[in-house]
C-alpha cells in the first residue's frame, strides 16, 4: 500500500478514535480545563498525531497508549466526584481576591495576578471599581467570580417585593424556513396555530429564518430579509388594556348607577379587578 494511502487511512482512523475518546471523556474536556485536564487535552492530540504519521509497524501501540489516558482520565473524575480532598489536591481551590471592598494583595501575589490584570477580570464583570466588589473568588479554572455590595446590585423583582411567574425556556419551532414538529407539540401547539399567527402579522413561513414562541405563547420570528420590520407580539398589551378598561367600566357603572345595593356591587367588583391587575401587571408589562 503507498505511503500516502496509509497515511490517509490512520488520519482517518485517528479522527474516529480521538472523536470517540472525547465522547467518552465527556462535555467537561472541552470546556474550561483543570490542570490534569490540560496535560490530558495535550497529550491526546499527540497521540492522535503519532498514530496518524507514524510509519512504524507498532503505530497501533498509539491506540493502547490512547486509551490507557482515556481510562485514568476517567478514573481521576470518578474520584473527584467521590472526595472532596481529591478534587482540591487535582483542581486547587478557589482563591480570594477581594473581601469587603478590600484586594487581597498576598493572594494576587500567590496566583501571579497583576493589579491590571484583575482590573481587566473585573471589567469584564462590568464591575469598574474594585470597592463596589463584596467578594471576588478566582475559581481552580481561572474565571473570576464577582459579588457585588449590596447597594450595587441589580434591582430586582425580590427587591421590591414582587412574585413573577417562572419563565420558560423558549421553542424555537421554526429554522430556516421549515417547521420543527417538536417543539410544537411540547408546548401543545399545532401547525394551524403556527400558520394564523404567521397570517396574522403577514409572513410566509418560507421568509422565517427563525421562529421561537416564550412561555406566554407568543410567537418572534426572524426574517431572512433584515430590512423588512415584523410587528411584536401584542397579546399581552391587548390583554391589560382590556382589563384596564373593564376596571373603568365597573367604576363608571358604580358611579352612574342610584341602586345602592348595585353601587356597592359594581364598586367592590373595581377594586377587585384593580386588585387583580396589579398582581399581574409585572407579568404582562414583560
Amino acid at each position: 500500500m503507498p505511503d500516502w494511502l496509509l497515511i490517509g487511512l490512520r488520519t482517518l482512523l485517528a479522527i474516529a478514535i480521538l472523536f470517540l475518546m472525547t465522547k467518552i471523556l465527556g462535555k467537561r474536556q472541552v470546556s474550561e480545563l483543570s490542570f490534569f485536564e490540560y496535560i490530558t487535552g495535550i497529550t491526546i492530540g499527540s497521540l492522535a498525531a503519532y498514530i496518524s504519521l507514524d510509519l512504524d509497524a507498532r503505530w497501533y501501540l498509539g491506540i493502547v497508549s490512547l486509551s490507557v489516558w482515556v481510562a485514568v482520565s476517567l478514573g481521576i473524575e470518578f474520584l473527584q466526584l467521590k472526595s472532596k480532598k481529591a478534587r482540591d489536591f487535582i483542581d486547587s481551590k478557589a482563591t480570594v481576591l477581594i473581601k469587603d471592598g478590600k484586594i487581597m494583595e498576598d493572594n494576587l501575589k500567590k496566583e501571579r495576578i497583576s493589579t491590571d490584570e484583575l482590573m481587566e477580570k473585573l471589567r469584564k464583570k462590568n464591575v469598574f471599581q474594585a470597592a463596589n466588589v463584596e467578594f471576588a473568588l478566582m475559581e481552580p479554572s481561572g474565571d473570576i467570580n464577582v459579588l457585588l455590595t449590596k447597594e450595587n446590585q441589580p434591582l430586582t423583582p425580590k427587591h421590591l417585593g414582587i412574585k413573577v411567574a417562572p419563565e420558560q425556556e423558549p421553542q424555537a419551532v421554526i429554522m430556516d424556513g421549515k417547521i420543527i414538529d417538536e417543539p410544537l407539540a411540547t408546548i401543545g401547539l399545532s401547525r394551524e396555530w403556527l400558520d394564523t399567527e404567521l397570517e396574522t402579522i403577514g409572513v410566509a413561513i418560507e421568509n422565517v429564518f427563525l421562529g421561537q414562541v416564550d412561555s406566554y405563547g407568543q410567537l418572534y420570528v426572524d426574517l431572512y430579509d433584515d430590512q423588512i420590520i415584523v410587528p411584536k407580539p401584542q397579546k399581552k398589551a391587548s390583554l391589560l388594556a382590556t382589563l384596564k378598561k373593564c376596571e373603568a367600566d365597573l367604576e363608571m357603572f358604580s358611579l352612574s348607577t342610584k341602586a345602592p345595593e348595585a353601587k356597592k356591587m359594581y364598586g367592590e367588583c373595581a377594586k377587585e379587578l384593580e386588585r387583580v391587575i396589579e398582581e399581574i401587571k409585572p407579568l404582562l408589562i414583560r
